[in-house]
């Protein structure tokens, strides 16, 4: 499945823009249609066209939460629906979230259910929350839904923050480490050149490539700064796009460095979710459809939607995760073992614990090999300059030696 971005005309007359995911523009149109969208136009979304909701960004896990969280007990208080989006409107900081609920209090008010009008709003409702808001309105226990996905946006914004922190130190460092070999380049380096200039000795090889990148640097450095704005965008364009995303996904699921923790990162979200819209009353079907929508991994998301069109034919959950080779053994005996005592809500809260944990663990894991080899690199790069400016100093005592 790919992402298209489409402006649309709503029901009220109003032209929205988004994305959506589909297999092709066509399809995109048809559920855009579906959803009583009228679509004026629909291409796939790359770094260009996509448009993000709050600030840029998309809605954060922990907002979600705590709208949740508080709808929940705002509708337990007794209080009507309109009149509990009101005060949530009234109290959410953020400005562009809090204008999405007046609409959706506006709406609801003009005869629309819950989840048709927070649907309004894809690009600030997350569609598991929209389904699971419906379903809800269905069965009569709002309540109960917005708690569960209460939970699920905490243990979702727990997972992030993971990622984060197994990110973030890399990245630091790797920023300290451009900013480090800038400084030589630019600074020790040519301080050292006059004196070489003067040295009657033959200049190392190693000496005068980093005096010669030193130079480069200096007189050409727009020239670096255009080839690196390219890359930047030549791998954004590259990574949004079909290709690219599946390049990516199966090569962070064949480095042993990353597979492990893109993997049980990428479970612990399936089983957390799937558990979650089971227990509200959503089938097998419609619940991997969702799921598909939170999968990170472009080759797992691709499972995800062929186990879905598999359930749909009546093949156990558990052989369709089996053949796509791609979820670990731990997942399938679960699941199979859920399916065979009926409780396949309760084994996959159990599965989203354990993974949870794993993932922490994979984490810890990751950092343990990374920061070592984050030092190696730049021991390398500072021995480099070091024995740049030390050899020429070696040859000259070399040569007073024999005088």
């Amino acid at each position: 499945m790919a992402a298209y971005a489409y402006t649309a005309i709503d029901k009220f007359g109003k032209e929205k823009r988004g994305t959506i995911e589909a297999v092709s523009v066509d399809r995109a149109s048809t559920a855009l249609k579906a959803e009583g969208f009228i679509p004026l136009k629909v291409q796939e979304a790359s770094i260009f066209n996509q448009e993000l909701s709050i600030g840029g960004k998309k809605t954060k896990p922990k907002d979600l939460a705590l709208f949740c969280n508080q709808f929940a007990s705002i509708l337990l208080a007794g209080v009507p629906i309109v009149d509990a989006l009101g005060m949530l409107a009234e109290q959410t900081e953020n400005k562009v979230f809090a204008k999405a609920i007046v609409e959706t209090k506006n709406n609801i008010e003009k005869g629309e259910s819950l989840g048709s009008a927070m649907e309004l709003r894809r690009d600030i409702y997350p569609g598991m929350l929209i389904s699971m808001v419906k379903a809800g309105e269905a069965s009569g226990s709002l309540e109960v839904s917005l708690q569960r996905m209460a939970v699920q946006f905490e243990k979702d914004e727990k997972l992030k923050a993971t990622i984060k922190k197994a990110l973030t130190y890399p990245a630091i460092v790797f920023v300290v480490m451009i900013a480090v070999i800038i400084v030589l380049l630019v600074k020790v380096i040519p301080s050292f050149m006059d004196m070489f200039n003067d040295m009657d000795v033959e200049m190392p090889k190693l000496t005068l490539a980093v005096m010669g990148a030193s130079k480069f640097v200096q007189s050409y450095w727009y020239v670096l700064a255009i080839i690196v704005f390219i890359l930047v965008v030549a791998w954004r364009v590259f990574s949004s796009s079909m290709t690219g995303k599946i390049l990516l996904g199966r090569f962070t699921l064949w480095c042993p460095i990353t597979k492990n923790f893109v993997v049980k990162t990428n479970s612990a979200r399936l089983a957390r979710t799937l558990s979650t819209l089971t227990a509200a009353g959503l089938s097998i079907v419609e619940g991997l459809e969702i799921c598909s929508k939170t999968i990170s991994n472009t080759i797992m998301k691709m499972a995800v939607v062929e186990a879905k069109e598999e359930v749909k034919k009546g093949v156990a959950l558990s052989d369709t995760l089996k053949r796509t080779n791609v979820f670990p053994m731990m997942m399938i005996h679960m699941t199979k073992i859920g399916e065979q005592t009926g409780d396949m809500e309760a084994m996959l809260t159990k599965m989203a614990d354990y993974y949870d944990e794993e993932v922490e663990n994979a984490t810890a894991q990751l950092m343990t090999f990374i920061e070592p080899l984050i030092t190696i690199v730049m021991a390398g790069l500072v021995a480099i300059v070091v024995g740049a400016v030390l050899s020429p100093m070696m040859a000259l005592y070399e040569g007073l030696d024999n005088i």
